[in-house]
């Protein structure tokens, strides 16, 4: 089931409080707040679609790594005492404490 976005209405017109409401597409729209009864209005929204091209169909796509280095980070994974080395990112290819 889809969740809708509602506002209350104010008495000057405009818009107050926003609120969630999970309700079945068939249902009719709110017309008052369910706890408090002030009047409300639903709030058109752009819908949110996954797909291949979403971020969340990007995420699927890439291991850690991947998408640390394309968010702009460096990972260094230890490799012996004091010494590390690059998995993502940019910067030298092994650090070490010495």
């Amino acid at each position: 089931m889809p969740i809708y976005v509602y506002e209350t209405i104010l008495e000057d017109g405009e818009g107050g409080e926003q609120f969630e409401v999970r309700q079945s597409m068939s249902d009719e729209p709110l017309a008052e707040h369910p706890t408090t009864g002030e009047p409300v209005r639903r709030v058109i929204q752009a819908p949110n679609i996954g797909g291949r091209h979403s971020e969340a169909g990007i995420k699927n796509r890439l291991d850690d790594n991947e998408r640390l280095e394309k968010l702009g980070f460096t990972k260094y994974e230890k490799i012996g005492k004091g010494a590390y080395e690059k998995r993502a990112g940019a910067g030298p290819r092994t650090i070490s404490a010495e």
